[in-house]
């Protein structure tokens, strides 16, 4: 092939539809005779619902109708916990609301109104009239303390509760140098652009859900386990999606109610949370507390690792974020142990949120590394270089591509690490302390579970369509999978469209875990590479072609013209003499285990902040990020990914936190009013760059996902750039001014 569009930076192919409206999310889903439902939530977090009282709501100019748990169908089955990886059933959590009068945390949903407009059932829901019965409950780690236990396993049984190899305790004998802290990391909540939403119809026994989700499939499969209803009853719509960073990616109560309530009132129904809904309705970063104890030679070598997780989960679930596992995997080190601590609680189960453990846990590991740094009068840099795994510490396997060193150094370069003071506190700027700090990212590479499927069809007229059931949550897929189709085919950009989004089209899983490149690219890649190879074969198999006889190995295909060593025609030409409108080919990726590398994707995150001296504030000034995540399909749209992430690690570090009133179990600022974000006057100098490290073991596109790998390290390099600033090691996150002062 000639052609090099995979790398290039594209700009969006759907970038015209959503700067002009013209892009469709599902909120905005319309149709004909559609009512609006709305949902009315638990006001206590643990109890019972004593009795409801629809009158006033009823009594409301355009309420239908008022549903309860004495209204609602009994679910087919019960839900179990699962996750949304493979695509198919993904349960976010084995509980299903309005089935009894039981309460299991605020937010709940207790009853839904149905409403001629949304304004009448927004309204007929603030005039129900629900009383509860409350028993004690438990919100926050302090309440629980002493009833926490370990899992046997955690994240849907697929994670155990203890791990580890070695002898912690001789390693920690052993050691000449020891660092040992205790940091607390207040609730998040995913807050995406676009709310949670869900609109169903039902015609003839055929359910049609348009449903913001990661996954299509993982909606048709988990509603059909419900409603105890084949699959192929089901079809879910997915055509944008305004951001999620988890709170889409498992599947929640709203699509399942929407279709229940569509059934009861024959009738099409939207159902969208509000914003504070989104608080209690579609998961959450637990709050939690993590214990890390670090032992090292004199030399700063470690000898031993022991990481320890405590936080809540719901009453039926073991969930617990996986925090611990990075700690074990990122530097050689022959003894690691892991232990979490779970409490029940009455909050709905925890799910992911971006870069799901490593995250937070990477912010403890490198917060203490940098401390180990100053005890052995390393640079940073250094100390982690002399720990840096040549072999997987876990397996002993080679990486299958690493690039880490790399990145450690073109981030010291972009940051100017050389002009950093190692000495906290001596660098200033007016009245500004400035420092500078930096930290390791990892994130795993998920092997998927299932073939991923994409049909490739190219019409006589030269263009082409490609088809799978993607869903684009606002990361570029579109794209990429455009750039990725057309390569593989030979064909211009603008020749080649994807449709995606849409159960009717062929199986693709869940964009989750940084896999939705490789589902959907490796697939589509496939697909697009077959029907080539195919339509090359029947060139030089006709008679009537100038490339009759040809060596298939020797055909090339430019711009839709296949040339060979004798002659060339293009696709169109040889379908049009031959009568044949279209041709297609369906392209099966499945991952092939490889039992002799190990698999990770690595970077090097920096920082430079500059602390208040008086008053505490902290700006952070410049960020460097730089990542090692195998090939880049589109440098335009993993800048994009990538700097999103870096970002959101600065809000991590910074502003983020859900804060949890116990005195009634609710959460005290569940809007973007008092839940803080980035504006774009937070948002320093950000460097991005990439080292593209050569992977042929990892899949045929050698792509290992950047989705969220850019918002690991982040806060643990900024922690350490405020302790650079200001000589005070910070161990609670978001870091406040009271922290500092």
């Amino acid at each position: 092939m000639t052609t090099t569009l995979i790398g290039q930076p594209v700009t969006r192919v759907d970038g015209h539809a959503k700067v002009t409206g013209a892009a469709k999310y599902t909120a905005e889903i319309s149709l004909p005779g559609m009512r609006h439902a709305v949902i009315a939530g638990s006001e206590i977090p643990a109890g019972r619902i004593t009795g409801i009282d629809k009158s006033r709501a009823m009594a409301e100019p355009g309420v239908l109708a008022v549903l309860t748990h004495e209204d609602l169908p009994k679910v087919a089955t019960q839900p179990v916990l699962t996750l949304s990886l493979a695509g198919t059933v993904a349960h976010g959590q084995s509980f299903f609301p309005m089935q009894d009068p039981v309460i299991h945390y605020a937010g709940q949903p207790v009853a839904i109104v149905v409403g001629e407009t949304l304004d009448a059932a927004t309204r007929g829901a603030e005039l129900l009239d629900v009383t509860y019965e409350r028993t004690e409950s438990i919100t926050v780690i302090d309440e629980g303390r002493d009833r926490s236990y370990v899992p046997e396993k955690i994240l849907a049984g697929l994670a155990p509760g203890e791990m580890g190899r070695g002898d912690v305790a001789a390693g920690l004998a052993a050691a000449e140098l020891t660092v040992e802290a205790t940091f607390t990391f207040s609730a998040n909540h995913q807050n995406p652009l676009e709310m949670s939403a869900s609109v169903a119809s039902w015609d003839d026994g055929q359910l049609t859900l348009w449903d913001a989700t990661h996954g299509p499939t993982a909606t048709q499969m988990t509603v059909a386990s419900l409603l105890g209803i084949p699959a192929s009853r089901i079809r879910v719509i997915t055509r944008f999606v305004g951001g999620s960073f988890g709170a889409k990616a498992m599947i929640w109560a709203h699509p399942t109610l929407a279709a229940m309530t569509a059934q009861i009132m024959h009738r099409p129904i939207k159902l969208a949370l509000t914003r504070e809904q989104m608080f209690t309705g579609c998961g959450l970063r637990e709050d939690n507390e993590q214990t890390i104890t670090l032992g090292a030679a004199a030399d700063g070598r470690l000898t031993a690792i022991r990481h320890e997780k405590l936080s809540i989960t719901s009453a039926y679930d073991d969930w617990a974020e996986p925090a611990l596992s990075g700690s074990g995997e990122l530097y050689a080190c022959d003894n690691f142990a892991a232990v979490y601590h779970l409490i029940k609680g009455n909050t709905m189960t925890p799910t992911f949120m971006r870069g799901p453990g490593e995250t937070a846990g990477l912010a403890v590991l490198e917060c203490a590394m940098d401390e180990l740094a100053e005890r052995a009068g390393l640079d940073p840099v250094e100390l982690r270089v002399r720990n840096h795994a040549d072999v997987d510490p876990v397996s002993g396997r080679p990486w299958s591509s690493k690039g880490l060193k790399e990145c450690y150094e073109r981030g010291a370069e972009l940051i100017g690490w050389g002009d950093r003071d190692p000495r906290p506190g001596m660098r200033r700027d007016g009245d500004w302390l400035i420092g500078m700090g930096m930290a390791t990212a990892i994130y795993p590479v998920y092997p998927l579970m299932n073939p991923q499927r994409a049909r490739a069809r190219l019409y006589a007229d030269g263009t082409a369509v490609i088809q799978t059931a993607a869903s684009d949550i606002g990361t570029g897929a579109a794209t990429v999978l455009t750039q990725i189709a057309a390569e593989g085919l030979g064909l211009p950009l603008e020749m080649v469209r994807v449709e995606y989004g849409d159960t009717s089209l062929p199986f693709l899983a869940a964009s989750v875990g940084s896999t939705g490149s490789t589902a959907g690219g490796n697939a589509v890649h496939l697909a697009a590479t077959g029907l080539r190879e195919q339509l090359v074969a029947q060139a030089v198999q006709d008679e009537g072609s100038p490339l009759h006889g040809a060596d298939p190995e020797l055909v090339d295909v430019v711009d839709g013209v296949m040339v060979g060593p004798s002659g060339s025609e293009s696709y169109g030409e040889m379908l049009g003499r031959n009568f044949v409108p279209e041709t297609e080919y369906l392209g099966t990726y499945q991952h092939r285990v490889d039992d002799e590398h190990a698999l990770l994707n690595f970077g090097a995150q920096f920082a430079e902040v500059a602390v208040d001296a008086a008053l505490g504030v902290v700006r952070v000034r410049r960020m460097a990020g730089v990542f090692a995540p195998g090939r880049v399909l589109n440098q335009k749209t993993a800048r994009s990914q990538l700097m999103g992430g870096m970002i959101w690690g600065l809000s991590q570090a910074l502003l983020e936190a859900s804060h949890m009133d116990p005195r009634f179990g609710r959460w005290a600022n569940p809007s973007l009013g008092d839940y803080l974000v980035p504006v774009n006057a937070d948002v320093p100098e950000v460097m991005v760059e990439t080292v593209e490290v050569d992977d042929p073991f990892i899949n045929p596109l050698g792509i290992k996902g950047i989705g969220e790998i850019g918002m690991v390290g982040m806060a643990g390099a900024i922690a350490n750039a405020v302790y650079n600033a200001t000589g005070r090691r910070v161990r609670s996150f978001p870091i406040t001014i009271e922290s500092l002062l």
